[in-house]
């Protein structure tokens, strides 16, 4: 379906800039939990984002075989979501790529978690299974979901930076039937090339969401949630 987009600012550059290789050992889980639109019709609004967004990661600069990609439809790319195999393949990518951890999760949210294919997969949980695999190590993760906010205090730490797409309390936007991605998705994609690391990522995100909200008169705000660590430093950024 051709999609229409209304925020100028926000389109794609065209000439790649040149990225640091600093990412080469970090380990990347990319996690599309469900494959249905918020109607309940089928969608593949979170794999899109999942697809583009191993593509985007590996252009500046992190490495395909430090990529694992999890889906509720079946892709030979992916291995299919559920929270034990999650946490299992983590471990061993945080082994193997030991400098930092790459987390996105996009899917359904409710007021107990991150909807992962026919469960939730609740904050606490969540948090043991990045403390296990990630520690003290740089971290970037980002949770894209309604109420994903609810996710920050277990998530959060010194050395980790953490992007909800809303506030615990607030929906998201853009799963609907016809939607290639959610706002927060496109946003997310839409800032990479502009942006110079994952601080200046999330800022630009967070600023495309609320425009394009207001563009949309999506009402309430759904008011994406930051966190960044005191050492949160040059080793988070890629040129």
């Amino acid at each position: 379906m051709k999609r229409v987009f209304a925020i100028v600012v926000f389109t794609l550059a065209l000439a790649a800039p040149a990225f640091a290789n600093q990412f080469a050992g970090w380990a990347v889980l990319v996690v599309s939990g469900d494959n249905h639109a918020h109607s309940g019709a089928p969608s593949a609004v979170f794999d899109n984002a999942r697809h583009d967004l191993v593509k985007a990661f590996t252009a500046i600069g992190f490495s395909p075989a430090n990529i694992a990609q999890f889906s509720v439809t079946p892709d030979p790319a992916a291995q299919h979501s559920e929270t034990g195999a999650i946490a299992n393949t983590l471990w061993d990518l945080s082994s193997r790529a030991p400098d930092g951890c790459l987390i996105y999760f996009t899917s359904h949210g409710t007021g107990d978690g991150i909807v992962i294919d026919q469960g939730v997969l609740d904050p606490d949980k969540l948090g043991a299974v990045v403390q296990n695999a990630c520690g003290s190590k740089p971290s970037v993760i980002v949770m894209s979901s309604c109420f994903s906010g609810q996710f920050v205090r277990t998530l959060e730490g010194e050395n980790r930076l953490v992007l909800t797409a809303a506030r615990p309390d607030r929906t998201s936007f853009g799963c609907g039937e016809s939607d290639y991605y959610t706002f927060f998705d496109d946003c997310f994609l839409r800032a990479l090339p502009m942006a110079d690391g994952f601080p200046k990522e999330a800022d630009l995100t967070r600023q495309c969401v609320a425009f394009r909200e207001q563009q949309m008169h999506a009402t309430p705000p759904s008011e994406p949630q930051l966190s960044i660590g005191p050492k949160v430093g040059a080793n988070f950024k890629w040129r």
